[in-house]
This record gives structure tokens, sequence and C-alpha cells, in this order.
């Protein structure tokens, strides 16, 4: 039941489907024993055990229901007898018995149908929920987390989770359902027999629960272990070119087959445990049967206490108990396999986001004075990346933030778009702390092209779209034309629909690059940020995309973190950063004339 309450959000929605298999399970569990039931009158017709009855019994209330129905069944067999003779009365018997267990059949169908639309609802209503979590959490969450582990938990797990909601109503409803029937029956034909027989269930109960006891934890190993080479994998398929250029891939086939190995340990572990659940079950029920046939038989043939009919069906109302038993284990199994599952999918879910929007956070459409980094300090761990910085980005001017690697440049990009938040000091747009403004509209204002072109497996016009969804295919060209890429996208085989390959690979790194400024063109923001976009570019298409950048910027609010200083001497301020400070700063030719750092790094790169 901790196992449901966990995942109750999830199955609320599907209930109605719930209670329709609970509704079909009652009735499988009932005809299950009815149809075993109606083998005694069947035995007892082939024996001529059958009580001779010719007077019709009279229904005398819900107390004596049980004697009704065997004095009414006897009284059908015996005028049936003498009226067709006792070979027309076995046919009567065999559609009897025909007739429900196809009934239970139907109903277990019925019961199986029904329960198929809450745990596929289930499925899919948590994939649905972690993916929007992964998108919703900030992106140093990602920094932490292997993603092949998140990859793992949103396949693995969440179907682990859907195959356990069946085991869990077949351990609460069904099969518990089944067992009670049966039992009730075999009271009703001997108490003394199923008195006897309940001296073996106390033993058997412990002894499959000691299997069980440890399942959850071994099956979380499994689990985590999945994770593990999921993320091995997702990096090879990402690095292949480093991997293969180092010679590494002996290196990274051996991390690989070390996780596969613990995988197929752990895995057999469980297995071996789950695989213990059910010869140990049946044979504790076949050692139950044979004290009963050793018991009971002595009171059919020496006490003369039950009849070979009723000891029969007895038999097999005792032997049916085992099949829902030993559902019942594996079932708990599969629960507690599950709750592992679970807890490793809710984890995810139930992360609280540190970026989440203020309840009253505003809604802001527009950009009408400056941007202002008010002496703010940011560390991504231990060490302040940035220390006191104040900077100051007006309207329609061009910043430039240019230092050595480690310098705390593209941490202005990350923080400003809110990917980050400060650990002190504010981020102003017209005056208003971006704390107090929707992420989705603050990043509305915002153009973004950083290092690594990042493209999608789609089209060009697909990737494109991502700036502006409503967009037409004459706005697409023209974006592409002030980014310079229009001049390879018409010699494509399918211009703006041709597929551009996993992260754009069918295409060269200044290619891809263009593309991904033509993106943040036609998204046409009022704020551009450039996190070094022309790093991956060619001589060549470095001189195609400047003048592209140089238009786009025009009357436009831009901040331009730089490797290539040749590329942001236009702006109308340079900002030289060095160890998270400002060193200095002014415009290209105040700096020149300064000689001092960015003299420097002016002549190193002139050097190069």
């Amino acid at each position: 039941m901790d196992y449901i309450k966990k995942l109750s959000r999830f199955i609320v929605p599907y209930k109605r489907y719930g209670y329709l298999n609970i509704f079909f399970n009652v009735l499988y569990a009932l005809f299950s024993t009815l149809a075993m039931v109606s083998l005694m009158p069947m035995i007892n017709v082939l024996f001529g055990e059958t009580e001779k009855l010719t007077i019709k019994p009279v229904y005398k209330g819900i107390k004596e229901l049980k004697s009704f129905g065997e004095d009414y069944l006897n009284y059908f067999v015996t005028t049936t007898n003498e009226s067709d003779g006792p070979q027309q009365t076995l046919l009567y018997m065999i559609i009897l018995i025909i007739s429900l267990f196809l009934l239970k059949n139907i109903f277990n169908y019925l019961a199986l149908f029904f329960i198929t639309f809450l745990r596929n609802g289930v499925l899919k209503d948590l994939r649905d929920s972690i993916y929007n979590k992964v998108l919703t959490l900030p992106i140093s969450y990602y920094s932490e987390k292997k993603k092949g582990d998140i990859i793992a938990r949103i396949s693995g797990d969440v179907n682990e989770v859907k195959n356990s909601l069946l085991a869990v109503l077949e351990l609460i409803v069904k099969e518990p359902l089944t067992i009670v029937f049966a039992i009730v029956t075999m009271f009703t034909i001997s108490m003394k027999l199923t008195i006897f027989v309940f001296l073996f269930i106390p033993v058997a109960g412990l002894i499959i629960s000691r299997i069980g006891k440890s399942l959850k934890k071994k099956s979380n190993r499994v689990q985590t272990e999945q994770g593990v080479f999921l993320s091995t994998l997702e990096e090879t398929l990402s690095g292949l070119k480093v991997i293969k250029g180092f010679n590494s891939e002996k290196r990274f086939n051996d991390k690989f087959q070390a996780s596969t190995n613990r995988f197929y340990n752990f895995s057999n572990v469980l297995m071996n445990r789950q695989n213990l659940a059910s010869p140990a079950s049946e044979f504790l029920g076949i050692a139950t049967i044979a004290a009963l046939l050793w018991y009971g038989g002595s009171m059919v043939l020496i006490e003369n206490s039950l009849s070979g009919g009723a000891f029969i069906t007895y038999m097999a109302l005792a032997y049916q108990i085992l099949t829902p038993a030993k559902a019942i284990s594996k079932a708990s199994y599969k629960v507690k396999a599950g709750n592992a599952a679970a807890d490793r999918v809710l984890e995810i879910i139930e992360t609280p986001s540190l970026l989440e929007d203020k309840p009253n956070a505003k809604v802001k459409t527009d950009f009408t004075s400056d941007i202002k980094l008010n002496n703010i300090s940011f560390k991504y761990e231990n060490d302040l990346v940035l220390k006191n910085f104040t900077l100051q980005v007006p309207k329609g001017k061009s910043v430039a933030l240019v230092g050595q690697s480690g310098s705390g440049k593209s941490t202005i990009a990350n923080l400003v778009t809110r990917f980050y938040d400060v650990n002190e000091g504010s981020i102003t747009i017209d005056g208003e702390n971006i704390k107090d403004i929707t992420k989705h509209s603050l990043r509305g204002l915002m153009g973004l092209v950083t290092q690594d072109s990042i493209l999608f497996n789609d089209s060009i016009k697909n990737n494109l779209l991502l700036g502006k969804e409503d967009a037409t295919d004459e706005e697409i060209i023209e974006a592409l034309n002030i980014a310079n890429a229009w001049e390879f996208v018409k010699d494509l085989p399918n211009g703006i629909d041709t597929n551009i390959g996993d992260s754009g690979g069918k295409l060269s790194g200044g290619q891809q690059q263009r593309l991904s400024i033509a993106r943040a063109v036609l998204k046409n923001p009022p704020i551009m940020i450039l996190d070094e976009a022309t790093s991956a570019l060619d001589t060549e298409s470095e001189r195609l995309v400047q003048d592209a950048l140089e238009n786009m910027m025009k009357n436009r609010t831009s901040i331009v973190i730089a490797h290539r200083l040749s590329t942001i001497q236009s702006a109308d301020q340079i900002v030289v950063m060095q160890k998270g400070e400002i060193a200095e700063q002014g415009t290209h030719a105040e700096l020149i004339a300064k000689n001092g750092v960015y003299k420097k790094l002016v002549d190193m790169q002139s050097f190069e």
C-alpha cells in the first residue's frame, strides 16, 4: 500500500480502470472456486454417490443456502437420471463445468483488459513527468548527474514500475480473493481437514518471506548499474572522434565491460533469488497436498466422514490455492523491484528546482533601458569564478568580454540568461531584478549563440523554427542570408528541408555555426548574447559571419564573449577580465593606448 501511495497521483487519473479490474478480478476469483466445486456433482454422478432426492427443496434463507444448493443439485441429478438417464445427466454436468470455466477466463481477460489502460497510462504520465522535469531542472543539476542514469530511469525503471502495477493488484485483490473463496469453500466441505491445512501455511509464509527480504536492495543495485553502462554508452557516442583519435577504444571498451560484468553478476543474484520463489512455494504446496492426501484419505477410507467426490473436489481446491500462492510470491518480488524503481523515478520528479519562478514573478515583454550586473559574485563549487563584478550594458550598445580561459567570461552569459543564479549581488534589466521576472519571458528577450553550435537531428527549417515557431519560409531564408548561410543551404538536396543529421553532423563546423547564428537572427530579440560565436569557424567562414554579426548587432544590445579579438574591435565597450574581475575596460583604441593587458592579448594573437 505504501508503494501505491507513492504513485497515487499517477494512478488517480486512471482509477476507473483500476476499479473495473478489481470488479472483474472478484468475479474471476469467485468463478475459479465455483468451477472447481462443479467437479463434485460430476464425480458423484460418475461413481453413483449422489444422494437421491425426489422432493424439490424450498429456499429458507441465506443461512440455509449451502444445504439448499446441495439439495437442489441432488434433486436435479435424481430427477434427470430417472427421466433422461445418467449419461444425459453427466452431459449437463460437463456443460456446467465448461460454462463456469469459460466465465472464469472471460472475467480474467476483462480484468487484464482494463488494467492495461491503467498500467500504460501511468507509464506514459511517469515518462512525461520525468521529461518535463528534465527540461525544468537547472543546468547545474546535470553537471552532477550522469545522463545515462537519467535515460535508464526514464526507460528501464519506469517500465519496471509498469510491470509491478499489475503485480500489486494481483497481490492485493486477485490472488488473495481466489485463496479466500477457495478456503471458505474448503471449510464448508470439511472444517477438520481445513484446520489441518492451516498448520502448514505459517511455515510456508515464513520461508518465502525470508527469500524475498533483500530483494529491493538487490534490485536497486541492478538498476543503478544499468545507469552506469548507459552513461558510458552516451559518452562514447558523443565523443567517438576523440576516443578514436586518441586510440582509446580499449580503455572505453574495458570500462563498459567492467560495468556490464557488474550488471551481469548483480542480475544473476537478483534473478536467482526471484527464481527460487516458484520452486520453493511449489514444493511447500506439494508438501501440503501430500499431508492432505494422507490425512484426508484416512477420513474417506477409514472414518467414512467424507465422500470421494467431496475429497477430490477438496484436493482440487487445495491445489488451486497453490497457483495464486506462487503468484503472490512472484508478485511480492515484482513489487519490491518496482518499489526500488519507483524510488529512483520519483527522486528525479521530486527534486526541487532552485531556479523556480517566484509566485508573483512578472512577465517582461520589452527592453527599454539597460542591463546591470551589480557587484555580483558567483562560484560553481568552492572557488569564486566572479568576485564583486559590476558592469552596465546600455540599450543599443555592444559590450565585449575578453580574457584568458577561466576568467569568467562564459559565466556572465550563464548568469544573464539565468541558467545559474548569482551567489551575491544582483542582475537587473530596466532596473528589475531578473529573479523577479519569469524565466520564459526573460529568455524571450534574448538570442543566444554558443561556442558549441547545438543543432538537432532534424531539418534546417525545424532547427531555425526554435527561434520563431510561426516564421515563414521567406523569413527563414532572409535569416539564412543575414548569417551568410543561404549560400550553402540553397545547394543542399532539399534546401531548408534537408535533414542535417545528429548534432548537425552532415555539415562542417562553420556551416553549423552559421545556422546557429541564423536561428538567433530569426528570433530577432532585443538582446543578443554571443558566447565565442565565431571560435569554431575557419578564417573564410569567420569573414562571412563577422559581417553578418555586425549587421545583426547594429542598434541591438549585445554581450559578446570573444576569443578572437579581431571580431570585437568595433564593440562600444571592451571589458578585459582576469580571474573573475575587471582588469581594464574601454574602446579598442583606448585599450591599445593604455598598453596594458588588452594590448598584450592583441600582440599575442597578432603574433600567432
